[in-house]
């Protein structure tokens, strides 16, 4: 079994000085914490891997595709490969927890 705590997770992450922390990473699949701030833009590109976000905490929206849907805290959204994705309109900081599945290369 591996285990893991948010706020730790989080601290490690800042440490780091980056917006992204993978933290898990298995055959099938790994897992990171991501996180932007209120106002900030993503600079996300799309992934060669199916993905799910589990927003943490905070609020924004984001966009897939042509679609776009409000997200806060509980949201969880599945993007499939390489599909055109980026969070915007964040009006709290966003923590998100992303699962790339193959693993995120």
């Amino acid at each position: 079994m591996k285990a893991f705590r948010l706020d730790e997770l989080e601290a490690e992450r800042i440490a780091n000085d980056g917006a992204y922390l993978q933290f898990l990473r298995e055959r099938n699949m790994s897992v990171g914490l991501y996180a932007l701030d209120a106002g900030q833009l993503d600079p996300q590109r799309p992934h060669k891997e199916d993905e799910v976000y589990f927003v943490v905490s905070g609020r924004g929206s984001i966009t897939v595709g042509t679609e776009t849907t409000q997200v806060g805290r509980g949201s969880v959204v599945y993007v499939p490969a390489g599909v055109p994705h980026k969070f915007n309109h964040i009006t709290e900081d966003l923590r998100i927890m992303v699962v790339f599945s193959p693993p995120e290369s």
